[in-house]
């Protein structure tokens, strides 16, 4: 495979560390497993259980079914909100139509949303830094019906409007670039000098341990692969890191992706992966490398994450251990 590979001096593959799976992941994760054990198949999604295309593929093959509309779901059925949270509306519906309902939305993004529902009978109104369109950022702003104003740069905090800027609160999209982040807080601070920010940053632990070992990262290397799929957030700001630091670095779905012109004359590639993307991915990439001549293989020092989250209620419990213990 890697014969017809001319003027290649890849030698050493760098591994981010922290990379891959973060404990919202594994929690999500194992509680559409655990459910499909339990109840058997089908169990039902809402929305991608998390944005990574192999993750989703296997729970398919496992029996979950993946919708975006609640009415695509059969009364009495078994339903899991995905990692990222539903809104208000979508909570409401689910319940009027009688679902067993498992919520699997990231503890940490929960607790922006209680934040929020906590503020907003204070008087608070809101401005949320995220991206459009983007399943957490419709889930948060969707725990009010009003008063929740979202913007994406440092220009749409000089537009935004609110109606109350002496009681204002900003929260965050768990998985932005913390560079970003900081500099539209920073605008925000400047026009709202008021404003009320979270007691800790709600860039979740995950995201900024990944995006800081990719800093330390991109010292080391001449390009940068990135394991994660096109929707996953925090995958593409961990590529954005490393380009703003002038290191070309691309983002692969599978090690079908590599493109070997990518590696000519780069000795060192470094290598992580987005929380939603699984080490089986990374470790598939690593034998890619090695065809492309790749000799050795190290692991950066970095964060050693101990974090676990606890399951929901029905699942959590030693009956369903041997089961997941059998993930494959």
């Amino acid at each position: 495979m890697g014969q017809s590979v001319h003027n290649v001096a890849l030698q050493e593959v760098v591994l981010a560390q922290p990379r891959g799976f973060c404990a919202g992941v594994d929690r999500a994760i194992e509680i559409v497993e655990r459910a499909l054990v339990r109840y058997g198949a089908p169990i039902y999604v809402r929305h991608e259980i998390v944005h990574n295309t192999f993750v989703v593929a296997d729970l398919k093959a496992k029996g979950a079914i993946f919708i975006e509309d609640l009415a695509d779901v059969p009364a009495g059925a078994t339903l899991v909100f995905s990692a990222h949270g539903v809104s208000q509306a979508v909570r409401q519906e689910a319940a009027e139509r009688g679902f067993q309902i498992f919520d699997a939305t990231c503890p940490l993004v929960t607790k922006v949303h209680v934040e929020v529902a906590k503020l907003r009978r204070e008087g608070y109104e809101f401005i949320m830094i995220g991206h459009k369109g983007h399943p957490e950022v419709e889930g948060t702003m969707g725990q009010l019906d009003d008063g929740i104003y979202l913007v994406e740069d440092v220009e749409d905090v000089e537009r935004v409007q609110v109606r109350q800027p002496e009681r204002l609160a900003v929260v965050t999209q768990t998985t932005l670039s913390v560079d970003d982040a900081s500099a539209i807080l920073a605008a925000v601070k400047a026009r709202f000098p008021l404003v009320r920010e979270p007691k800790k940053q709600d860039i979740c632990y995950a995201t900024q341990n990944r995006q800081d070992a990719v800093k330390l990262l991109t010292a080391e290397v001449d390009v940068l692969i990135v394991v994660g799929s096109p929707t996953s957030s925090n995958s593409n700001r961990l590529r954005e890191v490393a380009e703003r630091r002038e290191l070309a670095a691309y983002m692969v779905d599978n090690a079908s992706e590599l493109q070997p012109e990518w590696f000519e004359g780069r000795q060192r590639v470094g290598l992580t992966a987005g929380a939603s993307a699984p080490e089986l991915l990374v470790q598939q990439v690593i034998e890619r490398l090695r065809e492309l001549g790749a000799t050795s293989v190290r692991t950066m020092p970095g964060v050693e994450e101990t974090i676990e989250f606890p399951l929901p209620l029905g699942l959590g419990d030693k009956s369903m251990a041997a089961a997941a213990a059998s993930r494959s």
